[in-house]
């Protein structure tokens, strides 16, 4: 019978979409990397046998590095929303497509079925991933991977080429959080808020934040007041007990505690507590529950702050400062009060000034020696002292750049949709990546994501399933309400653009060892000298296209190979 399958090295920077072809695809059959990174291409492949057949194939990986080499399916996933509407042409200039259909993004472990299931006439790919995690000796190994028919005939094998230099990635300096939000675990999974599953799913999640270079975590010592509906409220993950007793707060931190060991064993060092105060504009307090003692000595489990709460109110003001002094106690006890990140209230703007610094007063003398953080995107509101550490979009960055502003941090959510870097997966991924590249030239040491897990709806008023809602029920844009999908096991699954991401961070830390070894003239020349002065690198503008990145990260592999 004759072979009607065929089958083609590509890069880890394609998406390849149902019902494209596989000859438009970038072939890559070569490349270098560091003792101590993950590597990744794919292999796009077809059946060319009549219109609906279904077929099967299996795949096994040959090579002497076999050990470190692991295959998941990338799977489409239903992509209602892939673009805002309502904007001009130019702003889809750097967008794979923009109408609704299914896009690759869900990276499936190979093991999990044992073999590829596809149709005829569509184009699919499966992920290689190569993690010698430093035990690899250098050299040039063949990676081939071979594809079977199910009675076991070959029907193709194909061979890549990687080299693995005698070289390590630094330790990852720049902050990374993606916000992790444990109650769309815990309402997922149907598992109760504390409970041993809760715990081990909480750890699984964390294992693969940590695994793709998230290493400060959004810390719910209350629940954090994000993405809630004014008046709702999300469901309580605090961890942080409180008694009032005779009118009296007392602190109790033992699930803290179990936190902070659980984030640590999963090399997570940092931690980024929930916010003060509510979300744009910092009006209100968050949801605080409370062991409550009547006089005649019974006791209830209630909400003693919330909506109904003036930020700057007496009764809060007063809480709060025990709180962050009794915290600061106890993380300094761990000894790990300055691994704490503080935040006031997310995305205050301009108009929202006198609230934000009446609400950061009450706290501000017990902080002054720790970071506090924001989003915020207007300069002047920076420039005005309210805030030492902005987080300002990566589309609102340029005045802080200009100015010189210290520790410079960035975010993206579902704003930054032109010409910036995101992660949308109507976007190319090269438009992801591109963004390790940005952070090595402007110093960037932190970022902001708000999405790791969030499968609610807007404002969290329901829970969406992942699979298939892939823009919180209309709230964003594809691709910016989560980065991982929950596997049923309690596990998570890697998106295409979470290990893109990562791939970036990676970028990074090359060129912070490039620098190291030739100095950053030499990298900053490698990565823009061939340039034109008008189309140097700058946040909203860099070269388009999957060629530029790998050419980039060639350039600074034979640097570092030139030193070692």
């Amino acid at each position: 019978m004759e072979n009607t399958f065929r089958a083609k090295l590509i890069s880890g920077l394609e998406k390849c979409f149902l019902d494209e072809k596989i000859e438009d695809k970038f072939a890559l059959d070569h490349d270098t990397m560091l003792k101590n990174e993950r590597y990744t291409f794919q292999v796009a492949y077809t059946e060319d046998a009549p219109a609906w057949a279904r077929s099967i194939s299996y795949v096994k990986i040959e090579s002497p590095i076999a050990d470190y080499v692991h295959v998941s399916c990338v799977e489409p996933i239903p992509v209602r929303f892939p673009v805002y509407k309502d904007q001009p042409a130019e702003a889809y200039d750097n967008y794979l497509r923009t109408t609704p259909g299914l896009y690759p993004d869900l990276l499936r472990p190979y093991e999990e079925h044992g073999f590829l299931n596809y149709l005829s006439k569509e184009l699919n790919s499966i992920w290689v991933e190569i993690d010698p995690k430093g035990n690899v000796p250098a050299g040039t190994y063949p990676v081939t991977v071979v594809f079977t028919a199910p009675d076991g005939v070959e029907r193709t094998r194909l061979t890549f080429s990687i080299e693995i230099l005698n070289a390590s990635l630094p330790e990852q300096k720049t902050l990374v959080t993606e916000w992790f939000h444990t109650d769309c675990l815990s309402v997922y999974y149907h598992a109760p808020v504390f409970t041993e599953e809760y715990w081990r799913i909480v750890d699984n999640f964390m294992a693969n934040a940590s695994k793709n270079g998230i290493n400060l975590i959004l810390t719910p010592t209350f629940t954090p007041p994000l993405d809630t509906e004014i008046g709702g409220e999300r469901p309580t993950v605090q961890l942080v007990d409180v008694t009032v007793k005779d009118g009296k707060y007392s602190f109790e931190f033992s699930k803290l505690g179990r936190w902070v060991a659980l984030a640590n064993k999963n090399g997570i060092e940092n931690f980024e507590i929930a916010h003060f105060f509510t979300q744009w504009g910092a009006t209100s307090a968050p949801k605080v529950m409370a062991t409550v003692y009547n006089a005649d000595g019974t006791s209830e489990y209630k909400r003693i702050f919330g909506w109904d709460t003036p930020a700057t109110g007496e009764a809060y003001s007063t809480f709060l400062r025990q709180f962050v002094t009794e915290l600061l106690a106890y993380m300094k006890a761990l000894g790990k009060d300055h691994n704490c990140y503080f935040h006031i209230s997310d995305e205050p703007n301009d108009k929202q000034l006198e609230s934000y610094l009446a609400a950061k007063e009450i706290i501000k003398d017990l902080l002054k020696d720790y970071t506090i953080m924001d989003a915020l995107s207007h300069y002047e509101f920076y420039e005005s002292g309210a805030l030492e550490t902005p987080i300002p979009s990566n589309n609102s960055i340029e005045p802080f750049i200009a100015n010189n502003v210290p520790n410079l941090w960035t975010y993206y959510c579902c704003g930054q949709f032109k010409d910036v870097s995101n992660r949308f997966f109507a976007m190319p991924s090269d438009r992801n990546r591109v963004i390790g590249i940005q952070f090595y030239k402007y110093n960037i040491v932190g970022f902001l994501q708000w999405g790791y897990n969030f499968y609610f709806n807007c404002h969290s008023i329901y829970p969406i399933d992942p699979y298939q809602i892939s823009d919180g029920d209309y709230f964003t844009p594809a691709g910016d309400c989560y980065s991982v999908y929950p596997a049923a096991n309690g596990t998570a699954y890697d998106s295409l653009r979470i290990c893109t991401f990562f791939d970036a961070l990676q970028d990074q830390r090359a060129m912070q060892l490039a620098e190291s070894l030739c100095g950053r003239e030499a990298v900053m020349n490698a990565i823009e000298g061939d340039l034109p002065e008008d189309q140097k690198i700058t946040f909203a503008r860099y070269p388009h296209g999957i060629a530029f990145i790998h050419e980039t990260r060639a350039k600074i592999n034979a640097l570092i190979a030139s030193k070692i």
